[in-house]
């Protein structure tokens, strides 16, 4: 007899697959907009360092003076960009997230970052988390500010005296990830409400101008939820890098994992300050230092051996892993994507700073982020069994490199170039292979990239808010076709 078989189980699996490459796509395509303008800022900021045009680098040489406020106007430029980070990307996520998207879904974007921005912060200042310790919290976090003085605000009782000033952006822990949220809601929103029509009385809040209300409330309630939970896994994760100090070489691998970790939730910040800023001291020519950082810069020859393993993943890894996707983008999409990833490479590795390249892949190939957190955990703990001691004032690039290298507590830096020659062919091959191997939706590798005519939209106000250009009251429609991309 012929038996008849019931559907296959594993038949909506490719579908299913499908239909996630297709999100990761749009939401790598998306996140290309704010990444885009990261390399020339971040040039713009490490020129602006004291030690380049600076007091202690060119603004210092005889007659040189006048280059000091220059140098505060070009860092300042390249800062502006960094602070203002969470806020590009939840711009960029939200018009290339939202199909036949318009100006009104940014300005929802905006409206719902602004909202979660100051509501998370306040929530985070407030929330006296376990142990009650409102300095500790400030402490670890230090979103408030004195108005005058612009400094963290650590004393429980000053922070009491004085009404709190949040500083927003770069110092809200959530970063980038918080961007990111809000800019999928603000997508969403505008998706399901850009059309809506309200009561006559209400007529003037409705089609596209409710989105940016809607999204405020979202922010709100966003803001209030993470708010919370971050105030106690901050904590979590400073009594983490307190074991983490302790434990050799194994410890510093274990940083860098953590590190990396917790990089795209903006976390990595709570980890680092305590191992950059306060394990350890050393008493030296100006006195009692804490942290590897400051303890390295003032001649502590047990310092940097938690900095040293950086320099193979930033300097070389990095601009290997921006090679590898350059090349493996599609012919056709292979010269812009090389105009996005040689200036992020060539940055990587003279400044240090890598959310160009990093950012590229982070969301939209979780698998190179994984291999990603694994070299560099390896790097840090080969090259502290190794006693390499290599420390950076800046970030781990070449710049810094050449002004520590002949410091007399600087050891072992033949085996951070060594293993940084390594890592440049080993990202370059291993993210080669899996980008190819399991085709990887990669900068270039869009199955609908970009077109200047995709977005274009016809739009006239009416008294509903709503564009009306049609005979049914609704907005033109654009032609049929993928929705806007980054």
């Amino acid at each position: 007899m012929k038996q008849t078989s019931g559907p296959d189980p594993s038949a909506g699996k490719p579908e299913r697959t499908s239909k996630l490459l297709a999100l990761l796509q749009r939401l790598g395509r998306s996140l290309m907009l704010p990444i885009a303008v990261l390399p020339a800022a971040a040039i713009l900021l490490r020129l602006g360092q004291d030690d380049l045009l600076g007091t202690d680098g060119l603004a210092g040489l005889p007659g040189m003076g006048w280059m000091g406020p220059v140098a505060g106007a070009v860092g300042t430029a390249g800062d502006a960009v960094f602070e203002a980070l969470p806020l590009l990307f939840a711009v960029g996520v939200a018009i290339g997230w939202a199909k036949r998207s318009d100006g009104s879904t940014a300005l929802a974007a905006v409206v719902g970052y602004l909202v979660f921005d100051r509501v998370s912060a306040w929530t985070m200042f407030t929330f006296e988390g376990p142990e009650g310790d409102l300095g500790h919290q400030v402490a670890s976090y230090p979103l408030a500010v004195d108005p005058q003085t612009r400094e963290p605000m650590t004393d429980p009782s000053a922070v009491s005296a004085v009404e709190p000033v949040v500083d927003h952006a770069v110092k809200n822990p959530t970063d980038v990830l918080g961007g990111i949220v809000i800019g999928l809601v603000a997508a969403v929103l505008w998706q399901r409400y850009h059309r809506i029509k309200l009561p006559t009385w209400l007529g003037f809040f409705g089609g596209r101008r409710f989105v940016p209300i809607v999204a405020a409330a979202a922010g709100l309630v966003i803001g209030v939820v993470l708010g919370l939970l971050w105030a106690v896994v901050g904590m979590w994760i400073q009594n983490l890098g307190e074991m983490i100090v302790g434990a050799g070489a194994l410890g510093a691998g274990l940083y860098g994992v953590v590190n990396r970790i917790l990089l795209p939730m903006g976390l990595h910040h709570v980890v680092n300050s305590y191992v950059w800023f306060v394990a350890g001291t050393y008493d030296g020519d100006e006195g009692v230092v804490r942290g590897e950082i400051t303890r390295y810069l003032a001649g502590d020859p047990a310092a940097g051996g938690f900095l040293s393993g950086f320099f193979p993943v930033l300097m070389f890894g990095l601009p290997g892993a921006a090679l590898a996707m350059w090349l493996a983008a599609h012919p056709a999409q292979r010269a812009r994507i090389g105009s996005i990833m040689i200036p992020a490479a060539l940055t990587a590795f003279a400044t240090g700073i890598t959310e160009p390249v990093e950012f590229a892949f982070i969301f939209v190939a979780p698998l190179l982020y994984a291999v990603h957190i694994v070299l560099t955990g390896v790097s840090l703990a080969v090259l502290n069994a190794l006693d390499a001691h290599l420390g950076f004032g800046f970030s781990a690039g070449l710049i810094d490199m050449l002004l520590n290298a002949t410091k007399a507590n600087t050891t072992g830096l033949g085996w951070v170039l060594l293993l940084g020659v390594v890592y440049f062919f080993l990202y370059f091959g291993v993210f080669s292979l899996l980008i190819r191997k399991f085709n990887l939706p990669t900068p270039g590798r869009e199955e609908d990239p970009d077109s200047p005519g995709e977005t274009e939209t016809v739009h006239t106000e009416t008294n509903q808010g709503e564009g009306s250009s049609t005979p049914d009251g609704g907005e033109e429609r654009p032609k049929d076709g993928p929705g806007p991309a980054g």
